[in-house]
């Protein structure tokens, strides 16, 4: 990718090339949003340099058991070890102004800054986006925060659970009103998270090639409150059109019916979706109950969205009657959407799933080998074939500090020594 940022002389050779060979990113950020942001980027060929609290770290490294080892002192929990590979740890107190200097002189050097700092805080300490801008006009800045950069709420603190309940998402998911346990449920899995992760990480690309078109860099303002409501996609979109609020359906979808979760007669569960006419037809020969698809109920898409609490008590029985592995069988055979609710250990060893080998195993310079789940895209040209352990705190100094900006072994040794870093 082309740049405009000054020239270095490090050198960096792989194997097989990388998408983002040659872009830099400045990572300030921490927990889980925007680590997983740059943890992509860094996949991609992105050189990551991840800064970090002198001492202490991205708090991430602390949210544990489990731990890398079952040892809590190695600053490798599990949460941590997800979003961190393939970056580069300096350890560095930018509240100094001899950290800020460095700070100065690592943005030389860089094309992208990703922090998730509360709005204003950073700018204390000249390193906010018109700070940055002034003095490194080519640099993509990418701001992460729960409420955005204005608004009422912009000074709040959040956590992904926050998102899920004020963007509206809890209110779709759960157990539907009038059943027993009904309620709003959150998301087993940090969805805001993760979405505004890939959010971010399609926002710095485009930045990045706006800058490489102009020479000029600007700033991403990223919402997770923001990317939790877009994430709700055509659940908003139905309520704008027809004013209504969506319903809680449980293990069910909005779309055509029957989408929804089965229990089978050894209480083990599959998910169905057979919403289009033909489906439904093949599915109804599958279950021994063909006559069901010409039922005047059910016979059109509209009538069986019209009529699903009476399809689905009526699909309810019939997969009572036996296991989930004859139903699997059945509706495989005639080409009805289907699949087994897994846990993960089970969708692990799926072998579809192994044999996409989307697991994969990187070397720790400690602790050995650490197994952890691939980049999950298959690129024909630029492959993601390298895997680095996520760096113990402060490993990649020397390299760093010296290697790229020249600093010699004195300077770096008293500013260890200060604290700075």
């Amino acid at each position: 990718m082309e740049t405009t940022r000054p020239a270095d002389t490090e050198e960096v050779t792989r194997m097989s090339p990388k998408a983002l060979d040659g872009v830099r990113i400045l990572d300030l950020s921490r927990i889980l949003a925007a680590p997983f942001a740059t943890q992509q980027l860094a996949d991609l060929g992105a050189d990551v340099i991840k800064i970090e609290q002198p001492g202490r770290g991205d708090d991430a490294r602390e949210y544990g058991p489990p731990f890398l080892g079952d040892r809590a002192d190695t600053g490798m929990a599990a949460f941590f070890l997800s979003c961190n590979r393939n970056k580069r740890s300096v350890t560095l107190d930018f509240t100094t102004a001899r950290g800020q200097e460095i700070m100065h002189d690592l943005l030389e050097h860089c094309d992208v800054v990703v922090e998730n700092f509360r709005p204003g805080v950073l700018d204390k300490y000249g390193l906010g986006w018109e700070g940055v801008h002034n003095r490194f006009p080519h640099v993509v800045m990418c701001s992460i925060t729960g409420f955005g950069q204005d608004g009422p709420y912009r000074a709040r603190p959040g956590y992904d659970g926050i998102f899920q309940a004020v963007s509206g998402m809890m209110s779709v998911s759960g157990i539907p009103d009038g059943q027993p346990g009904a309620s709003p449920m959150k998301s087993g899995l940090s969805l805001v998270d993760l979405l505004t992760g890939l959010y971010a990480t399609s926002a710095i690309l485009a930045g990045l090639r706006h800058r490489d078109r102009t020479g000029e860099g600007q700033h991403l303002d990223v919402s997770l409150l923001d990317c939790g409501i877009a994430s709700m996609s055509h659940y908003v979109e139905n309520y704008l059109v027809s004013g209504t609020v969506p319903e809680r359906r449980g293990n069910g979808g909005f779309g055509g019916i029957p989408s929804q979760a089965f229990t089978c007669s050894d209480d083990r569960m599959i998910f169905l979706v057979a919403s289009s006419n033909a489906q439904f037809s093949r599915a109804c020969g599958a279950l021994g109950q063909p006559e069901l698809a010409q039922d005047p109920r059910f016979d059109s898409i509209a009538a069986r969205i019209g009529h699903r609490t009476e399809l689905l008590e009526i699909l309810e029985e019939i997969f009572r009657t036996k296991p989930a592995a004859h139903w699997l069988t059945e509706l495989e055979a005639v080409d009805v959407p289907v699949g087994p609710v897994n846990d993960i250990a089970e969708a692990l060893s799926d072998p579809h799933v192994r044999s996409r080998d989307l697991q994969m195993t990187m070397q720790h310079a400690q602790e050995g080998p650490i197994p952890g789940l691939r980049y999950p895209i298959k690129m024909s040209r630029t492959p993601v074939t390298e895997y680095t352990a996520p760096p113990l705190l402060g490993a990649d100094q020397d390299a760093v500090l010296g290697g790229l900006l020249g600093y010699d072994a004195e300077k770096i040794a008293a500013l260890a020594a200060d604290g700075v870093i």
